[in-house]
């Protein structure tokens, strides 16, 4: 499984708002969301998508997953309506 990384912070952006931050992150937050559909183990995703080790970095793995599977969340029901918004304009 190839591993993908790309820079990140340790929190997703939270607030009502799409971000800059989000716009370079959409394909990240598609893939965890997707991921999290099928039911991937969330300690495979952290790993594969963000390169952080679970077992060494439990609550930190933990915290960031959490983070970006809200924010993925959030873009797939209500942020992507700000991204359709910015390409009719």
């Amino acid at each position: 499984m190839q591993i993908m990384i790309e820079p990140f912070d340790d929190a997703a952006p939270t607030g009502d708002e799409l971000t800059d931050y989000d716009r370079s992150h959409v394909k990240l937050y598609m893939r965890l969301f997707d991921a999290d559909a099928e039911g991937a183990d969330w300690r495979e995703v952290i790993k594969v998508l963000f390169g952080i080790d679970p077992v060494k970095e439990p609550q930190r793995a933990r915290r960031v997953y959490n983070s970006y599977l809200a924010r993925a969340r959030w873009m797939a029901h209500t942020g992507y309506r700000h991204l359709l918004r910015q390409t009719d304009t």
